[in-house]
């Protein structure tokens, strides 16, 4: 089995920033991918940012510009720098790994989540 653990979540002034953490353990033979999440209540996960095991990098639009995701594949971790951070990232947000199982299946593992809260 797979543990995910995030830290770093809390509450900010609108343009401060935050830095997650995400550190994953267990049963890890090889990682496809590690990434972030974001969910409000009532509503489905949307992708924060995400890297692959050879480092290429996706990010919404929404966050392009102001976060930057950043791996440590030794240690199968994965931290998401925030800044300029607006009311409109509040949301939970969940760190993934995707472990290889096999050539062709793969398995995605989930964080509890951590709240971001940006506020003045």
């Amino acid at each position: 089995q797979v543990q995910l653990v995030e830290s770093g979540g809390g509450l900010v002034q609108p343009g401060g920033s935050l830095r997650l953490s995400c550190a994953a353990s267990g049963s890890i033979a090889s990682v496809y991918a590690m990434g972030w999440y974001l969910q409000h209540p009532g509503k489905q996960r949307e992708l924060v940012a995400s890297i692959t095991s050879g480092g290429m990098t996706t990010y919404a639009d929404s966050v392009k510009d102001r976060f930057t995701i950043s791996k440590d594949s030794d240690k199968n971790t994965v931290d998401l720098q925030m800044n300029s951070l607006k009311p409109e990232d509040t949301a939970a947000y969940y760190c993934t790994i995707d472990v290889v199982r096999s050539e062709t299946t793969r398995v995605r593992y989930w964080g509890q989540g951590t709240q971001v809260t940006v506020s003045s």
